[in-house]
């Protein structure tokens, strides 16, 4: 009885398997190769960097209505989520973000709210930006390819415009504030046909529908992962070590099929873990915490909670800055002012003169981060360690590390120049970190320090995944054919079968 329990249950083993690896093997190719060309090419995005560079200098004398002003505009009472000042096109703006989302632009000139700009002022705009020649209003978009997500809602419609430079450099202009919303580049709208879009599911029927591709994306990993499952388990029961086949092979297949069975053992584990790790990057069931401040560490830090900053200026900085932030830490109201090379640096809101930020004054801040927990400890890394490290994107070095006791075990990354909290982690980040970006981008310590260890690993690893797919889809395409064969067969027997 329990023999037949095995043999059965290694028959639907088999045969779950193989015809749902026959359904899914093109999936898996698509998402080794794609993966390949997402370590070099990114999906298009802003980066703070970029966003600056594309942002004239503030000429403070048109500067004639003050913070406070501004919030008051904005019906804000408490202190906002974001206040800063830059420039659209000639015109200095401020731009007030609430803790219920949504942002408010107003000049800086006459303090009128601006909801609509125009196609011109649009261009008049990108002319800003350090690569345009010629720039052309291409369209007004509601949604394509490259805006899709919901984080460009509060923007739409967007104005497309072609730079005229050599990249092919195209801008997404808000026509609601003025804002920048992204920038692509000829070069990355190629690749990502070949890299992020097929990687992660994206077309834009499927994924302007946030939900819905969450979902699709979930149940199709989760079906892939049995797959993996099962195809290893498979590796296992048919390889033989010790008492080998007859003709002394450690495998029973030939040909594509031997290939399928030795790169599934080899790559088996990797490709077990990436989709594993894949599928826990929708994080399923809301396990792991958002990176993001919170309204509570917010206040806590600045050490304020109204609505007031800057009630008149007595004079403009004396660094040329193309945005101005201005914001409490720990009890100082304070401007931090960005050039567009991408300096950083403190001034007095009030008196425009230079200020700096000591360690001890940010480490104090920091104390009433977090109501209700204490902090337990505060040290400065000077280089990357496993959880602050660049790979993927730029990170401030050095920066403050402040762990707190609460349940989570909090840490606030606090940037040592300008004192803005970079990044809050707690336990279940940590946990993230290794099981996603350690399992399926491979950001292994070890690996990082050295960077050609990475990049040829993650190679040799996708080959691996690629020849077990490639395999998969030639002994799933000849499985086909022949059921396909052996039915012809059978309906022409019947045919020449007499009544």
């Amino acid at each position: 009885m329990r023999n037949a329990l095995i043999r059965r249950g290694r028959r639907w083993l088999y045969i779950v398997h193989r015809w749902i690896g026959i359904a899914t093997c093109l999936l898996f190719a698509m998402w080794f190769i794609s993966g390949l060309v997402m370590m070099y090419v990114a999906f298009p995005r802003l980066t703070d960097s970029e966003r600056l560079a594309a942002l004239p200098v503030i000429p403070w004398s048109k500067v004639r209505v003050t913070p406070d002003r501004a919030m008051a505009i904005a019906g804000v009472e408490r202190y906002p989520r974001d206040l800063r000042l830059s420039m659209m096109d000639d015109t200095p703006v401020y731009r007030v973000t609430g803790w219920k989302g949504g942002t408010i632009t107003i000049s800086a000139t006459d303090g009128s709210v601006i909801d609509r700009i125009t196609p011109d002022q649009a261009l008049a705009i990108a002319a800003h930006h350090p690569h345009a020649l010629q720039p052309r209003l291409i369209e007004t978009i509601t949604r394509d390819q490259w805006s899709v997500t919901s984080r460009f809602d509060p923007l739409r419609p967007l104005y497309l415009i072609g730079l005229g430079d050599a990249d092919g450099t195209e801008l997404y202009v808000s026509s609601r504030t003025g804002e920048i919303a992204l920038d692509t580049t000829r070069c990355e709208r190629i690749w990502n046909w070949l890299g992020s879009i097929p990687h992660w599911i994206y077309p834009t029927v499927l994924r302007k529908d946030g939900s819905l591709w969450r979902d699709v994306v979930l149940w199709i990993s989760g079906i892939c992962l049995v797959v993996a499952v099962t195809g290893f388990w498979i590796g296992v029961l048919r390889l033989r070590l010790m008492r080998r086949y007859a003709d002394g092979a450690i495998s029973p297949y030939r040909g594509w099929m031997a290939w399928h069975h030795i790169a599934g053992l080899i790559g088996g584990i990797c490709v077990l873990t990436w989709m594993f790790s894949g599928w826990l990057s929708l994080n399923p069931g809301g396990a792991f915490s958002g990176r993001g401040v919170t309204r509570e560490i917010a206040i806590g830090y600045s050490g304020h909670d109204t609505a007031d900053i800057v009630a008149g200026f007595q004079s403009s900085p004396s660094m040329p800055a193309v945005e101005a932030r201005f914001v409490w830490i720990g009890g100082h109201r304070l401007m931090l002012l960005d050039d567009g090379n991408g300096g950083r640096s403190i001034a007095d809101p009030v008196t425009g003169a230079r200020m700096t930020l000591s360690r001890d004054e940010v480490i104090a801040a920091a104390r009433h981060a977090m109501p209700g927990a204490a902090m337990t400890s505060a040290r400065q890394l000077d280089e990357p360690d496993a959880y602050w490290y660049t790979l993927h994107q730029a990170r401030e070095l050095p920066v403050l590390r402040i762990g707190f006791d609460d349940p989570a075990r909090t840490w606030l990354h606090i940037s040592p120049v300008t004192g803005e909290i970079l990044e809050r982690s707690d336990d279940s980040r940590r946990s993230y970190r290794w099981l996603f970006n350690a399992l399926h981008s491979l950001d292994v310590p070890l690996l990082l320090r050295i960077w050609p260890a990475h990049d040829v690993v993650v190679w040799l690893l996708s080959a691996a995944g690629a020849i077990i797919s490639i395999s998969g889809i030639v002994i799933g395409w000849r499985r086909l054919r022949r059921r396909k064969v052996r039915g012809r067969r059978v309906s022409a027997s019947l045919v020449r079968t007499p009544p």
